[in-house]
């Protein structure tokens, strides 16, 4: 996992989407052949969300394996990678393994 010089702020979270896909017979589907996916690893984290003065840590943390919406989320080309910038509550779920 490369490092990302880039520090997300308040409950954001920086996502390097995973590019390969495969049918259910195992075949390799190209980025061309559809949609980008909609899953990624968290490459860093800001340092969480302010409520009423308080601040709460942020449930995924870097190396974490995501689910996220279609649409969710700002791209952005840092150092030659392409990323998403995206709120925590976009994040609809952590892949365990």
């Amino acid at each position: 996992m490369a490092k990302v010089n880039i520090r997300p702020l308040h409950d954001r979270v920086i996502i390097q989407r995973i590019e390969e896909r495969t049918s259910a017979g195992g075949i390799v589907i190209p980025e061309t052949a559809g949609d980008k996916p909609q899953r990624g690893k968290v490459m860093a984290t800001g340092p969480g969300k302010i409520d009423n003065g308080t601040l709460s840590k942020l449930d995924v943390k870097v190396g974490d394996e995501v689910l996220f919406g279609k649409y969710s989320g700002t791209e952005v080309k840092v150092n030659g990678q392409d990323l998403l910038v995206m709120r925590e509550e976009d994040i609809m779920g952590v892949i365990e393994n």
